[in-house]
């Protein structure tokens, strides 16, 4: 079994930067893809970013890409995403999920993070 935990939410103004990181335990993710989702209120969860499992690839939804950065350190079993530029859309519970076949689909993803709530300020 695999337990994520997510740290790193809270308050930022728009146009102010937060980093959230995932830390896993339990057992090593350095096999796993890893992605960060987030679900808005009255929204269904949305794809954020996933990234491979050595790190050398990675893709985002087209309404972060240039401004959120997904990471990892597999020495730290630890998964990063980095925030710039933030909008207040960009506010939600963003969560961290591991091993899947299907990078953006929520639904194939096996393990899953209880999130961290992220409010952006106009």
């Amino acid at each position: 079994q695999v337990q994520l935990v997510e740290s790193g939410g809270g308050l930022a103004q728009a146009g102010g930067s937060l980093r959230l990181s995932c830390a896993a335990s339990g057992r090593t993710v350095r096999s796993y893809i890893m992605g960060w989702f987030r679900q808005a209120p009255g929204k269904e969860r949305e794809f954020v970013a996933a990234i491979s499992a050595s790190g050398s690839r990675s893709t985002s939804v087209d309404s972060v890409r240039g401004r959120f950065t997904i990471s990892r350190d597999n020495a730290k079993n630890t998964v990063y995403l980095q925030m710039n530029s933030l909008k207040p859309e960009d506010t939600a519970v963003y969560y961290c999920a591991a091993d899947t076949s299907d990078w953006r689909e929520a639904g194939g993803y096996v393990y899953w993070g209880q999130g961290t709530q992220v409010t952006v300020s106009s």
